[in-house]
């Protein structure tokens, strides 16, 4: 596996090392030792699998402490486009965001810490994502953050997405209070 730091430190993209020949192909997309001689130490208890159409939008969600959740995100078929923006006070990344096509060709998977609002748009039909998470989820504990807030200034690379009406309402950027720290 390759872990490539990103421009938002603790965000991380992992290239799996694929074996291919003329059955198909073989990789591992999680292993534990690899992760930690990475510097990534988490403990994942949820594994959590979405199907969509085509330009889809689900975010910019996050969990709320105690119930806060690092993400082990990748696409089992399709594409997406993988947003992470940072929501820790006093990082010096604050409300910045990385965006990283993520695929099932490439195979490669993006590790979100805690203290980051996530989302992704499907950029094909019945794209399934899936992603690893560190906590269970909690409903009390579950906010979003406005997807398309101008402070953020995020591409979704389209004008009118597929989303949820909760993802509609979520909350502007400047209104938000923070409950991460770096």
């Amino acid at each position: 596996m390759i872990f490539k730091p990103t421009i938002i430190k603790d965000v991380v993209e992992i290239q799996p090392t694929v074996f291919e020949d003329n059955r198909g192909h073989f990789f591992e997309f999680y292993h534990k030792q690899a992760f930690i001689n990475a510097g990534i130490e988490c403990d994942f208890v949820q594994d959590n699998q979405s199907a969509s159409l085509k330009n889809v939008l689900r975010g910019l969600h996050f969990q709320k402490p105690p119930f806060a959740q690092a993400k082990l995100c990748r696409v089992l078929k399709g594409s997406v486009i993988d947003i992470a923006v940072d929501i820790r006070k006093n990082s010096p990344t604050y409300g910045k965001h990385i965006s990283i096509l993520l695929n099932d060709q490439k195979k490669n998977m993006l590790f979100i810490p805690e203290g980051f609002a996530h989302g992704f748009i499907t950029l094909e039909d019945h794209t399934i994502f899936q992603y690893k998470c560190s906590n269970y989820y909690n409903k009390e504990s579950e906010d979003c953050i406005l997807w398309n807030d101008l402070d953020i200034n995020i591409n979704w690379s389209i004008e009118n997405p597929i989303i949820s009406e909760k993802d509609k309402i979520g909350k502007k950027f400047t209104d938000f209070k923070t409950p991460f720290s770096y």
